[in-house]
């Protein structure tokens, strides 16, 4: 791809940031920026191969029921309609045999649905909050989140149409109480214009910064129909988990 466009999907903030006023703080934009040879490196962790399975390991309503902690863990939570197993099917595209169900009614995951990665880490699909919500969702994940040990990060995926949502701002509150280390991801920028697109990034990135301590301070764009911010946030998945601990960064 040529170089602008290849930006665009590796990097779709940075494609967002040639719009912003002159004087403009950016230096948030680019915390997390690796290389095209660590995106490559990412890239071997979600395809699937001889003495690396991707497999669907089970699924979960209570924490007796958990796959054991042995990996190092990452979980993507949201509202319901977010897009978040869109977002996790985007991710194991490249190994296309990993089955992550994916419906067009909100709230169909109804239970915490464990992905081991190889020998490296455990990805982990939680049931959405809010509409249609699993009525013991508070109290399966609470549970989840305080007593994960192998937990290295949490996703809090917001949806780039509408921006934050009070029930994101719930979900805020008890990662922070929790004391969980947390990234926020937008999805769904593909159907968010421009203008829209800012205004959501710059009122987030606001909101993290006077209210958060545990959030990582970039935000991920991502869109899993043009797979916009994908291999940025494989990268990130493999790097949070100790699988590239090296990631060189400009």
């Amino acid at each position: 791809l040529e170089r602008s466009r290849r930006t665009g999907i590796m990097f779709p903030l940075q494609k967002l940031e040639r719009h912003l006023a002159p004087g403009t703080d950016t230096a948030w934009f680019h915390i997390f920026e690796p290389g095209l040879d660590a995106l490559q490196r990412a890239e071997t962790f979600f395809r699937s191969g001889q003495g690396h399975p991707i497999d669907y390991v089970s699924s979960a309503v209570r924490m007796d029921h958990t796959p054991p902690p042995a990996l190092p863990e990452v979980c993507f939570i949201g509202r319901s309609n977010v897009g978040k197993s869109s977002l996790i099917r985007a991710l194991f595209s490249l190994s296309p045999e990993v089955e992550v169900r994916v419906s067009k009614t909100p709230g169909h995951t109804k239970k915490m649905n464990f992905f081991k990665v190889g020998k490296y880490f455990t990805l982990v699909d939680m049931p959405g909050y809010g509409y249609r919500a699993p009525q013991d969702f508070v109290e399966m994940v609470e549970a989840y989140l305080q007593e994960r040990h192998n937990l290295k990060r949490t996703f809090l995926l917001v949806d780039g149409v509408v921006g934050l949502q009070k029930t994101d701002h719930i979900a805020v509150e008890m990662l922070e109480e929790f004391g969980i280390p947390y990234v926020m991801v937008l999805t769904k920028i593909d159907r968010a214009g421009r203008g829209l697109l800012l205004k959501n990034v710059l009122g987030i990135q606001e909101f993290v910064k006077k209210n958060t301590q545990g959030c990582f301070p970039q935000l991920f764009l991502v869109s899993s129909v043009e797979f916009s911010g994908v291999h940025l946030l494989r990268c990130f998945v493999a790097h949070v988990t100790g699988n590239l601990a090296a990631v060189e960064t400009s």
